[in-house]
């Protein structure tokens, strides 16, 4: 990065302010949605107004939105694992378990992007003390779940379950933007991200029609305000900030998110739904911020292709 480039530090803590916060409140924003709009229709809605504009924009400022048909539909398959496998798995399992568990539960993501770039990529041989982040990040994970693992009723095994699935869907969110990052050579970053959140927007649609998701959807203010909060804050304020983070700040610092959304997550969660946070969440969380720092540190000795992957939390997360 040039001298000329370089932007003001002001700008910097704004747009880390603006991926923090609106990242970090996707959750509660899903959590509430959630309570009366079915999942499946809530991505549906979010997803597609999101995307359709997101390409909208990029027209209009002159950005390359037609590739060939062979790339548009590769987006759509990475879309479909961030935004289907990943965001619908977290709007499914909010329905079970508190928004900043699931925060912090998906906390572990980017030890998953530790072994798929080791795995597809063949980017880096997984350090020591990655693999001390990775033993970190399964014990962290151990003790969040822990009361619902003890648990003998049915709530319990309810939240046990949808905590499983996380993990599921922490995976899928990180093979997407692995795949998406293999995939996308030679498309524009936001015209291809553009392309990934519309193809989620139509799949999430289509699986809500599936599920009769849209004769179980209660139309408050509360509901709608929570979905548009997530399309103008998660996916287009907050990956905007993102984007501009990745070219003009070094990727180890921006991807400090990871493990300071789940703090605010936790935080909102508390202040405004007044979700418990005991001590199996202090500790459990204290060990897979622990785990994420590790790995996110172990990776600072070349730049990969990992280093470079758009989290696309259009995706929110």
């Amino acid at each position: 990065m040039s001298q000329k480039q370089r932007p003001s530090r002001w700008m910097v803590i704004f747009a880390f302010g603006l991926v923090y916060l609106f990242w970090g409140s996707t959750y509660l924003g899903i959590d509430i949605a959630v309570q009366t709009i079915p999942p499946a229709l809530m991505c549906a809605m979010r997803f597609s107004i999101a995307g359709v504009v997101m390409l909208a924009v990029c027209a209009a400022t002159g950005r390359k939105i037609f590739y060939s048909t062979r790339q548009i539909a590769l987006a759509a398959v990475a879309g479909l694992l961030l935004l289907m496998g990943g965001n619908l798995t977290l709007s499914y399992a909010e329905l079970s378990v508190s928004s900043g568990l699931a925060a912090l539960i998906l906390a572990i993501t980017p030890l998953w992007f530790l072994v798929l770039d080791a795995l597809l990529l063949g980017d880096h041989h997984i350090s020591a003390r990655g693999k001390a982040g990775l033993f970190l990040g399964i014990v962290g994970l151990f003790i969040l779940v822990w009361p619902e693992l003890r648990s003998s009723t049915a709530l319990g095994r309810r939240e046990f379950w949808a905590s499983i699935s996380l993990i599921g869907g922490s995976f899928s969110w990180a093979l997407g933007s692995v795949l998406s990052k293999r995939w996308q050579s030679g498309m524009d970053v936001f015209s291809a991200t553009g392309w990934q959140v519309t193809a989620a927007g139509a799949g999430n649609f289509i699986f809500a029609l599936f599920a009769g998701d849209l004769h179980r959807a209660v139309w408050t203010a509360r509901g709608i305000g929570a979905t548009l909060y997530l399309v103008v804050c998660g996916s287009w304020i907050g990956y905007t900030a993102y984007i501009w983070l990745l070219e003009h700040v070094p990727t180890s610092k921006v991807s400090t998110y990871a493990y300071v959304n789940p703090v605010v997550a936790v935080f909102l969660g508390w202040l405004i739904l007044h979700e418990r946070v005991d001590r199996f969440i202090l500790a459990g969380s204290a060990i897979v911020v622990l785990s994420v720092i590790l790995v996110t540190s172990a990776k600072v000795r070349e730049r990969t292709v990992a280093e470079e992957l758009p989290a696309v939390e259009a995706a929110g997360d």
